[in-house]
């Protein structure tokens, strides 16, 4: 696992490449490979390259050039299949200097070209600089495990890299607030589509290649999930339990592969026990797993892990993270995630990734279950709104109807009644875009009219929150209702849990794996009838399924808590100052972006009991975020905090 950039510049460019420009730029990513440092420089390319050993640990070095000194790739991630690539090149006639994938990913460029990226079974994001051709190849894994940015510059050169940061430092320019993309951040917890908070900024979208001939750009989607259009008729599997614990089996052994010591986040979940239980079938030694919690007790599932771990013998290890602990890292961790963080559970999941850097260097996660499988609640819930919605619409006058939601909304804010009413058919339209993204939105629509101050939000007209939802939805009109959800939070919600396992695991130099991600798995499961997934309120039935005899029935019936973490408690009691400090101090009112009469109304309705915690961190991470990079205060790399462990 690795941090890659480079920058190659236009024909028109008078830019001159130093090595210590590129140098420094590279060194941003130290955290991401602190094993080993590497630099290409060209007339007009410089390439950086930062290692953390996995795989052929003393012949991996890169970047790596093809041995006519053409083609030079800086690569970030783990190709599984690489021995089996490996063996056709050979056979088509290629010799081979190390045991390395990378090299396997340099070499199946030059035999297949840019079409090769769909032989590769991972996840990955690499990029290949060619000097006969002038061009630039770059490529991100299908569902985005790795993460991959970049920026044109006002000449037509380019700068990319593994994290905001780097591409910053290659690009030049000093960072400002990309306005259009706040909406989208409001609502979503991070922007959803290619753009980022940071003018100027973009991603590469999952699943897409991207080729760069001065000045010129052409990005090209290579891979599609392939949702089954709901007139299609299926054809189940004779037997899909078997087949589903036969392939993610497979995906679990795969994701076995390498020269160092692996472990299991286990959260004490289906998934994560999931997973743990198929390593333990394949692995001689014991597996080595690592638990985080909170003391609060709605805020811990140690319990449910260590059931897990006893039952498999795991060496297990445990953090638990005090408040103290958790304010006092987030500006720090801020800084490694770019962007605002969209959820606190990425504060406690960077500590037990120090934690289980000390002991590893990969781990596997449960990460991709839900998405894939059905398993978050607000599917039941959305598909049982728009059936009852539809049918409440058709039977219901309008006057009643607005009756009805008038009633809802007199009762008193703090009203759990009124809460749990206000997010149904009674009070929504049963539309996708209300009952669905709205809905499950931190700020919805209506929010953001009364958050953003009025010169920010006459200038945000013309910004939608959902518009990379939108060109998603408009293109699988074909799904059925359930396929739909699946599909856009394949493509969306699941993108920004893989950055947050991305880089608060990187931040500890510590690479993390996710078997239910395989595509191949992706790709036989979504063809998968729904009822295996989603049958009336049970979740993810054919994991469930899958793991009896395998896993403590007490894990595989115990209710979804989701990863608790108790912000919002802390909010409403011993942190209340700090929060309101930053959410409502001089500095926010200085920026002129929200109403902070409004953001004081979502205080103190918080502070009486209104559950606005979500709301509460995405401002707060917001104000924090423009502090270290649009301020400038965070500008070198923090120092790592060491973390005690302790054990049951």
């Amino acid at each position: 696992m690795c941090g890659i950039c480079g920058i190659v510049l236009s024909e028109r460019s008078d830019r001159a490449l130093e090595r210590e420009f590129l140098e420094n730029a590279r060194d941003t990513l130290t955290h991401r490979g602190p094993d080993d440092a590497g630099l290409h420089m060209g007339p007009r390319v410089g390439l950086g390259h930062r290692r953390l050993s996995i795989v052929d640990v003393a012949g991996g070095h890169q970047p790596i050039s093809s041995e006519d000194g053409a083609l030079h790739l800086v690569y970030n991630g783990e190709v599984y299949n690489h021995r089996d690539i490996r063996s056709g090149l050979e056979r088509a006639g290629h010799r081979y200097a190390t045991n390395c994938d990378t090299e396997t990913v340099l070499r199946l460029y030059q035999q297949r070209g840019a079409s090769g990226v769909r032989e590769l079974r991972g996840m990955f994001a690499f990029a290949i600089w060619d000097d006969r051709t002038g061009e630039l190849f770059l490529a991100r894994d299908r569902v985005g495990i790795k993460p991959l940015y970049y920026a044109e510059l006002s000449d037509g050169s380019l700068c990319f890299g593994s994290e905001i940061k780097a591409v910053l430092a290659l690009a030049g320019f000093r960072p400002t607030l990309n306005r259009a993309a706040l909406p989208d951040y409001l609502a979503n917890h991070a922007p959803s589509g290619t753009d980022t908070l940071f003018e100027g900024v973009r991603r590469l979208l999952p699943g897409h290649t991207l080729l760069w001939r001065d000045g010129t750009l052409r990005i090209e989607p290579y891979w599609d999930p392939g949702f089954p259009d709901a007139s299609e008729p299926l054809h189940p599997p004779a037997d899909p339990v078997g087949e589903f614990r036969e392939r993610l089996t497979e995906s679990v052994r795969l994701r076995l592969m390498a020269d160092v010591p692996l472990g299991v986040f286990l959260s004490g979940g289906i998934d994560s026990a999931a997973i743990t239980g198929l390593m333990a079938t394949m692995v001689d030694e014991p597996i080595k797993s690592f638990s985080v919690a909170f003391e609060e007790r709605s805020a811990n599932e140690l319990g449910y892990a260590r059931q897990v771990a006893e039952a498999f013998d795991t060496q297990h290890h445990e953090v638990v993270v005090s408040p103290e602990r958790f304010f006092g890292s987030l500006p720090r961790l801020i800084w490694h995630e770019d962007e605002p963080i969209a959820h606190p559970s990425s504060i406690p999941l960077h500590h037990v990734a120090v934690l289980a850097a000390e002991r590893a260097k990969v781990v596997l996660t449960g990460e991709g279950s839900d998405e894939l499988l059905g398993g978050y609640g607000r599917y039941w819930r959305t598909l049982g709104n728009q059936r009852l919605g539809g049918v409440y619409r058709g039977m219901t006058p309008r006057a009643i109807r607005r009756l009805v939601a008038s009633g809802v909304r007199s009762l008193p804010v703090t009203s759990h009644v009124r809460a749990k009413l206000e997010r149904t058919f009674l009070c929504l339209p049963p539309d996708v875009f209300s009952i669905y993204l709205d809905n499950f939105a931190v700020f919805s629509r209506a929010r953001q009219e009364e958050l953003l101050a009025g010169p920010t939000r006459d200038a945000l007209r013309e910004a939608r929150p959902y518009e990379h939802e939108a060109r998603l939805l408009e293109a699988t009109r074909g799904l059925s209702p359930l396929n739909r959800l699946l599909h856009l939070d394949l493509r969306t919600y699941l993108h920004e849990l893989l950055m947050k396992q991305d880089q608060m695991s990187m931040a500890a130099s510590l690479e993390s794996r996710v078997p239910f991600l395989d595509h191949e798995l992706i790709e036989w499961v979504v063809r998968l009838p729904e009822e295996w997934k989603l049958e009336g309120r049970t979740t993810k039935r054919v994991l469930r399924e899958a793991m009896k005899g395998v896993l403590p029935e007490s894990i595989l019936t115990r209710p979804k808590m989701g990863f608790p973490v108790p912000f919002g408690a802390w909010a409403r009691g011993p942190y209340n100052a700090y929060v309101r400090d930053i959410v409502l101090g001089g500095r926010a009112r200085e920026r002129g972006v929200f109403d902070l009469s409004h953001v004081e109304r979502l205080v103190s309705e918080h502070e009486a009991g209104v559950d606005h915690d979500e709301r509460l961190w995405a401002l707060l991470n917001f104000e924090l975020w423009q502090r270290a990079f649009i301020d400038g205060e965070a500008v070198s790399t923090p120092e790592p905090v060491r973390i005690v462990a302790t054990a049951p």
